[in-house]
């Protein structure tokens, strides 16, 4: 997926966990396909799961957030009814990969692009219960400080512009750009940072029979702009149960086109990221350009 992509087989995996890990040397080490972009992810065992990055990084950088992230996990665990992974250890490098590597707990459950709780009310319900939980959270006075989504919408206006020009022969740019210069001069509202899970794609969240069992990919966790995990509304949902979400969580119109520009901005960059090395990811995002065009049609 990325030209620098690091390779992890299962035999670096066992030889790693062996060599670092004794205890679980009984245990089977079996490859987790996945749509994921940032991680390799291995079970070990029936109740673990090992993370390895695939693009390359400074050793001190990797293990520092990967310790950020064992902490935004420890921090959501159990603030909600739906299970989320809790960390286990953290590995160093060897075996011929170079980074530190992190162990988490295992979640069962079928991803929402495996299969797609979209027109469901009732997940809708349980999605913005998960965000509710998430907001609870105190955020002991911290704010965003990142550089990524949750800030400043035209902080991400250069991106926006490398994405325009990627995507020229696989979506309409134009009417794309009409949509963002709407959406990127809306506003912060008067509300302070919320705790947010920064990701609600439909890779990371975790259904069974059309309903919200759990929440992976947690290390994102931690304060940003409130309308940011309202993009999950437009990643993973049909306008029926959008606008159930909506109601259970009492969004204002500024609140709800802040979101939808969030959400924006995520699919843009992976439709042509991602169109040929993570086809799924790639449809993800023309489905929610789709989406939010559509709504906008409609308004």
């Amino acid at each position: 997926m990325h030209a620098d992509q690091l390779t992890v087989s299962p035999e670096t995996v066992r030889a790693l966990v062996d060599e670092q890990f004794p205890q679980w040397r009984g245990l089977p080490v079996t490859s987790v396909a996945s749509q994921g972009t940032v991680n390799a992810i291995f079970r070990i065992g029936d109740r673990l799961a090992a993370r390895f990055a695939v693009q390359p990084g400074d050793v001190g950088s990797v293990r520092r957030s990967l310790e950020s992230e064992a902490e935004a996990a420890r921090e959501l665990a159990g603030r909600t009814r739906f299970r989320t992974p809790e960390p286990v250890a953290l590995g160093e490098p060897g075996a011929g990969y170079p980074l530190p590597w992190s162990v988490q707990t295992w979640l069962p459950g079928a991803v929402a692009t495996e299969e797609d709780p979209g027109e469901s009310v009732a997940f809708a319900h349980d999605l913005a219960e998960f965000i509710r939980g998430a907001r609870a959270i105190d955020t002991h006075g911290r704010t965003f400080s990142g550089r990524g989504r949750g800030g400043d919408l035209r902080s991400h206006d250069a991106w926006m512009e490398v994405c325009f020009e990627r995507s020229g022969q696989l979506l309409d740019v134009p009417r794309l750009r009409r949509a963002w210069n709407a959406l990127r001069d809306l506003p912060r509202g008067t509300a302070g940072d919320v705790m947010t899970h920064g990701d609600l794609i439909p890779g990371n969240v975790l259904v069974s029979d059309a309903r919200l069992t759990g929440i992976i990919d947690v290390g994102g966790l931690g304060p940003a702009d409130p309308a940011l995990d309202l993009a999950g509304a437009w990643h993973l949902l049909e306008p029926g149960p959008r606008q159930a979400f909506r109601d259970d969580l009492g969004c204002d119109d500024l609140e709800w086109q802040r979101g939808k520009a969030w959400a924006f901005a995520q699919a843009m960059g992976v439709v042509w990221y991602y169109v040929e090395s993570n086809p799924t990811m790639s449809r993800m995002g023309r489905r929610t350009l789709a989406r939010i065009i559509a709504d906008t049609s409609s308004t």
